[in-house]
């Protein structure tokens, strides 16, 4: 059921077109830093975003020194601020993304993929830009769909699905609304790209960082279902803040929804550890669940 909009989302949905109306006024190169310091410093502080950082390292890692935590509480807010200004930066961004090097045993596996019509389901999370992957690889020629879940606010989703769609087409919403399309596209050998790393109320309590997480096997299902090659995906944002590398893993075995599912969470924390700057911290990713699983 479509949620209904309320007073506060159309003011904040107001606030935040006319700061991407401003930034999108300036360079390319300005306005990506531009908006991560704007996240940092503005959005972060009053969304309580540098506290659920915080909270989450505490449980995750409460042996982590406090300026590490501090360098986070900062950095992890400028990448999602260069994250959703370069997703409305449209074409400027795909050009850019489409230069990314692209690396690992996921990209032979693909391209094989592609030549026999099998269907592909590239699984990235909320890591350095996650749309970066897809525009990737639509710059190589590659047809990518997505799935997501629409956003809490009405008035904010209804652009950010055609900001979304700006980068690849189709887009298939969560849930039964998009069911039927993202199965057909499956069914035809197509391409998908959707995230693993958001907290599900019935999905299956998996280990992420140690601590349960509940989560999608979604992913996994449509994999064994559709023969579909399962093949980790992430972009990580390099040094100067605006580039990126490609890094499409080995395929997932086809063992049970769950081994596949745990065997990704197991791919993303490993790269988060690595870069931990570029996760999205401020995600609620460790939540009680609601519903219980049958």
């Amino acid at each position: 059921m479509k949620r209904e909009g309320t007073a506060r989302d159309r003011v904040e949905n107001a606030f935040l077109r006319a700061l991407f109306k401003a930034l999108l006024a300036l360079p390319y190169d300005w306005r990506v830093p531009l908006c991560g310091w704007v996240m940092t410093w503005i959005i972060a502080p009053l969304a309580g975003y540098r506290s659920r950082i915080r909270e989450n390292l505490a449980m995750i890692m409460p042996d982590m020194p406090k300026d590490e935590v501090r360098r986070l509480m900062r950095r992890v807010p400028d990448n999602v601020g260069r994250t959703v200004i370069e997703a409305y930066s449209g074409e400027e961004f795909r050009q850019r993304a489409a230069r990314s090097e692209v690396i690992g045993g996921g990209l032979a596996a693909a391209v094989a993929a592609d030549r026999d019509k099998r269907p592909v389901i590239f699984v990235t999370a909320h890591f350095g830009n996650y749309e970066a992957s897809r525009a990737a690889m639509t710059g190589r020629g590659y047809q990518i769909g997505a799935l997501y879940r629409p956003m809490n606010n009405p008035y904010f989703n209804e652009h950010y699905v055609a900001a979304m769609a700006s980068l690849g087409e189709p887009v298939f919403p969560r849930g039964r609304q998009g069911l039927g399309g993202m199965l057909k596209f499956l069914r035809g050998g197509g391409k998908l790209g959707m995230l693993v790393d958001l907290h599900i109320d019935d999905g299956a309590p998996l280990q992420f960082f140690g601590h349960t997480a509940m989560t999608a096997l979604t992913a996994g299902e449509l994999a064994l279902k559709y023969d579909a090659l399962l093949i980790p995906a992430y972009a990580v944002r390099l040094e100067n803040g605006l580039d990126f590398r490609v890094i499409l893993e080995d395929p997932i075995p086809h063992t049970t929804p769950e081994e596949m599912t745990q065997a990704l969470n197991d791919s993303l924390e490993a790269l988060v550890r690595q870069h931990m700057d570029q996760w999205f911290w401020i995600h609620r990713r460790w939540k009680p669940s609601r519903t219980r699983r049958t």
